[in-house]
């Protein structure tokens, strides 16, 4: 009998048990007081949303300090004024910068959209009281997970997500991580793909084409370990499922089945990747048009995109600190002075990282407060 066929037969009640048993695990490890209403018929021990708790570990401040680090070390490097960039920052013009913002949240709507039809591709639905949230409330979890991540390394608010859903819908844990996993493998696929066609485009001819090349040549890298995981993945799921513990196996086999079925057909999650990155670029070029810096659609499209593959390094939340640094040399590489330079950085993180903080909190409490009512 394989390995396959042995999995069939497992019964609901012990799938439960186990996601019972891993979401206990997740409680210990990265939410020992959830803010979100609980499965369990047993009142929590203690009050939900404790964020200081998170915010005070040990790692969590040294990564702080590090994005701190990096960003003194670089503003000395680069000789940048901060009185030159609040003169810049002081003569914004807002009506772009609010137009950068909508569409910064017209990208967050698409991703919660997309979001969903993986989800509804990989049947989640199909576990006993099970449901797939609309758009909205999706989009809601999509910026907590968001909000997660920018106060913490590692990137846990991706497994923050699949909690929140878990909780609030009894989707599986595994299920939903596994359409999640598919989303950051369509974006990144698409994303080298864009950053490299319109660096190729923003540099050709540049004074600096060899420090962009450097930048394509560790994307494409990333890509091709993205494949090679995916492949290893597709090819050895009954060898990796012969070894893991018994009592994990039903969830990998959720997992696999999740992300297979998303990348079965991903057309049109990678079309909406493709809009999604437009849109960051679009921003990019708002913020910086804010500022009176004109940046050329690829320009704009390289830096966000960039900017956001930067995000995914787990030394510091969300990229901080190597973010900004990042916006700020390559828009020097076209020529953008350093106090502008800075100034748009400071703009479009204000965007992208601290509105989320602020967002993501008033989220955080709208489901502290729905609990102890």
């Amino acid at each position: 009998m394989t390995t396959e066929q042995r999995l069939e037969p497992v019964s609901t009640q012990k799938r439960g048990r186990m996601a019972a048993d891993l979401t206990e695990r997740l409680d210990a490890t990265l939410l020992p007081n959830p803010a979100i209403p609980s499965t369990s018929t047993q009142p929590p021990e203690e009050p939900p949303g404790d964020i200081g708790s998170k915010l005070l570990r040990p790692h969590t401040i040294v990564s702080f300090l590090i994005a701190l680090a990096i960003m003194v070390f670089f503003f000395r490097q680069l000789n940048i004024s901060l009185a030159d960039v609040w003169a810049d920052l002081s003569k914004a013009r807002l009506q772009y910068f609010f137009a950068a913002f909508g569409l910064y949240y017209v990208a967050m709507f698409l991703r919660g959209m997309r979001w969903g039809w993986m989800l509804r591709a990989a049947e989640v639905d199909r576990e006993p009281d099970a449901s797939i949230p609309g758009t909205v409330q999706l989009t809601e979890i999509l910026m907590l997970s968001w909000f997660v991540n920018c106060l913490v390394p590692a990137r846990l608010g991706d497994a923050y997500r699949s909690y929140v859903l878990k909780r609030e819908s009894k989707v599986p844990f595994s299920a939903s991580l596994g359409t999640i996993l598919a989303e950051r493998i369509v974006d990144l696929f698409v994303l080298v793909v864009m950053m490299v066609g319109a660096g190729i485009l923003t540099f050709r001819g540049h004074s600096t084409p060899g420090k962009a090349e450097q930048v394509y040549l560790a994307s494409g890298v990333l890509m091709a370990l993205g494949l090679a995981g995916l492949i290893g993945l597709w090819f050895a799921r009954h060898f990796i499922e012969r070894r893991i513990p018994e009592k994990w196996r039903v969830q990998f086999a959720n997992l696999h089945h999740s992300l297979f079925a998303c990348l079965r057909r991903p057309g049109r999650y990678a079309g909406i990747s493709v809009v999604i990155w437009v849109l960051d670029g679009a921003r990019l070029m708002l913020v910086a048009k804010s500022l009176g810096v004109d940046l050329t659609a690829a320009t704009s499209v390289f830096v966000a995109l960039m900017a956001s593959l930067l995000t995914t390094l787990p030394i510091t939340p969300a990229g901080l600190g190597v973010v900004e640094t990042a916006i700020i040399v390559v828009l020097k590489w076209v020529d953008v002075t350093p106090s502008l330079a800075t100034s748009v950085a400071v703009l479009d993180r204000l965007i992208t990282y601290w509105s989320l903080i602020l967002i993501g909190l008033i989220l955080y409490i709208k489901r502290f407060r729905s609990e102890v009512k």
